[in-house]
């Protein structure tokens, strides 16, 4: 049998036609780019939906240093985030309630605070001001926690709760054993900025039929989903092309609610996908995909089949990109037989979206 038949990987697809056609190079600097003729969120109609509860990735726990200022766009929001002296990460609203500087643009650490270039103020992780070098007395409005966002850091991330009403944490993350194992690769990353809402990238899980359109598998994938609270797993089983033919392949993914979603791949190479997608506006989201891989196959005799598992999930993501970037929010969506699940996750997902849920945060399920 020759190559050519032998040979099972995907197939080029429509979507392929536009991004295919471009270099590594730029492939790399689309996928963070401003689109061209791109619509308003308005025309869109995702300029209403709500940003979902949950915890986000603000960055990889490397990309921020003791003693360091950064600045943070999510959730329509300016923010500041710092490492103080004691190692740990803060996040709050970004403009000093004393006359609007933006505190990440020459802010810096006094201690474990945030101190505002403009005057000095220093903040604390809650947004309260707890010194002005030059005054005797603090404004009493200005000692208010205001604008605080709760931080954690773990699996290489630091983390960031959202609630459009400042409520506290409703439930915890999940780590995993093998990041920073000996056993397990370091983080190999990729990011995209996809011009969508995060409903549109999340929804892709369920949807079944768009594999065989957008990614070119040789048929429709048997496919999982359950919900369970704020939980979603899903199941994959596909026949996963290689240059030696297909493989019986699985594919496990899941989410603790909207912001943490992870996916498990098996068949190839043992392949662990840790997903951070932070909504920047309405109509943007920054995503992070982090993989790890057992070094024993990364790095032995099936490395260039562990590479190319990558190389190929990247180039699906890329594929759908092309079609959320200018996508429109159908609310009442046109669902036939052969779709998946699609109806089941909006409940699911609606649950998450305080403003549409009557403002009492997630519930086991939201209303259709």
């Amino acid at each position: 049998m020759n190559a050519q038949v032998s040979d099972a990987r995907t197939a080029p697809v429509a979507t392929w036609q536009i991004v295919g056609a471009m270099s590594p190079e730029e492939r790399a600097a689309w996928r963070l780019a401003d689109i061209q003729n791109g619509v308003s969120a308005a025309e869109r109609g995702v300029d209403k939906i709500p940003y979902a509860v949950g915890w986000y990735v603000a960055c990889y726990s490397d990309e921020i240093a003791i003693g360091e200022v950064k600045p943070l766009r999510a959730f329509g929001k300016e923010l500041a985030m710092w490492r103080g002296e004691d190692g740990k990460v803060r996040i709050i609203d970004a403009y000093c309630k004393h006359l609007g500087a933006h505190m990440a643009y020459g802010g810096k650490v006094h201690g474990n605070m945030l101190e505002c270039p403009f005057h000095a103020w220093r903040y604390d992780d809650e947004g309260s001001v707890k010194e002005i070098p030059y005054a005797r007395v603090i404004p009493p409005q200005a000692k208010r926690p205001c604008g605080g966002w709760p931080t954690e850091e773990g699996s290489g991330f630091v983390w960031f709760w959202y609630h459009p009403n400042g409520e506290a944490p409703q439930w915890d993350r999940i780590d995993f054993a093998e990041v920073g194992s000996p056993e397990y690769t370091a983080f190999d990353r990729y990011e995209w900025v996809v011009h969508a809402p995060l409903q549109f990238l999340a929804e892709n899980s369920a949807d079944v039929a768009h594999f065989l359109y957008v990614h070119g598998t040789a048929n429709l994938p048997d496919a999982e989903v359950k919900f369970d609270g704020i939980n979603r797993t899903g199941l994959v089983k596909a026949k996963m092309g290689t240059p030696k033919g297909e493989i019986d392949g699985r594919i496990t993914n899941a989410n603790v609610g909207p912001g943490q979603a992870w996916t498990r791949f098996s068949g190839i190479s043992e392949t662990l996908l840790i997903a951070g997608m932070t909504p920047i506006d309405n109509d943007k989201v920054r995503v992070r995909f982090a993989f790890t891989q057992p070094k024993e196959q990364a790095e032995g005799p099936m490395a260039g089949l562990a590479r190319a598992l990558i190389r190929d999930i990247i180039k699906q993501f890329d594929q759908d990109k092309v079609v959320w970037d200018r996508q429109r929010f159908v609310e009442r969506a046109l669902i036939c037989d052969g779709d998946g699940p699609i109806a089941d996750f909006r409940r699911w997902y609606y649950q998450f979206y305080v403003e549409w849920n009557g403002g009492n945060g997630p519930q086991a399920l939201a209303a259709e």
